[in-house]
């Protein structure tokens, strides 16, 4: 509340305890108390000459990063209109989000049987290619953690279920450049992912391109993959980010 009345400020050299007291509703000793613990974390900045409270440099950053997290999905769509063009495929985009993956953008294919995911919606990481993609870009003790809080459900008879066994695919991820679900989370329908990095090469989404197995066919597999993996390079290139090591 207080973050949002610095915000609106009209004046650039900011407001008094007074003013956002009597805005906010709150006691002047609640008030005081609330930024003088934002001003400790660099939410705010205090002018002891004016006696004006102004937004910190914190709270820019923070909100800089949010503009930097949509301006990365926005960045990708044009890449994934391409690899609906090139495959034919739909194709998403998912984040990490705790113990699930989060579909944070979608282009669907003109095909009548086509995958069609609602954005916001939450997916199974070790059943899923973009699960799979963003958990191999994830240090061993976290991966085992996920694993033993979410029990590694069995969602179709080629779901992978053991910790061993999932710490070897994402091996072969992180040799291959991308990953393959292979109807692992639904019968008959097959994904493959390949992970986005910002400047730290650090992984913050994977693309994919989603369908049903008639159509990525065991032939077709390597070449999409390859498709995918240059579109994933191509995102993180524009976004000013590098693929680790």
């Amino acid at each position: 509340m207080l973050l949002n009345q610095l915000a609106a400020s009209k004046t650039d050299s900011g407001m008094s305890l007074a003013e956002l007291s009597a805005e906010s509703g709150l006691a002047n000793s609640t008030t005081h108390r609330l930024l003088v613990s934002m001003k400790y974390l660099d939410y705010v900045e205090y002018d002891a000459d004016l006696g004006l409270w102004s937004i910190g440099v914190k709270a820019f950053s923070v909100g800089n990063a949010y503009l930097r997290k949509r301006d990365f999905i926005t960045q990708s769509r044009p890449y994934m209109r391409e690899l609906v063009a090139e495959t034919g495929e739909t194709s998403n985009i998912a984040v990490l989000k705790g113990d699930k993956h989060v579909f944070v953008g979608q282009i669907e294919c003109l095909e009548v049987m086509r995958m069609v995911v609602q954005i916001g919606s939450e997916g199974h990481l070790h059943a899923a290619g973009v699960g799979k993609a963003l958990l191999s870009a994830l240090p061993e003790d976290e991966v085992r953690g996920i694993a033993e809080r979410t029990g590694l459900s069995k969602l179709s008879a080629k779901t992978i279920t053991t910790i061993n066994g999932l710490l070897k695919e994402l091996d072969k991820i992180r040799q291959a450049g991308y990953s393959f679900d292979d109807e692992e989370q639904a019968n008959g329908l097959r994904c493959i992912a390949s992970n986005i990095y910002n400047e730290y090469g650090e992984a913050i989404a994977a693309v994919s391109i989603s369908g049903p197995t008639v159509r990525l066919s065991n032939d077709r597999i390597e070449k999409l993959a390859e498709i995918v993996k240059k579109k994933a390079e191509a995102i993180t290139y524009v976004i000013g980010g590098r693929i680790p090591d």
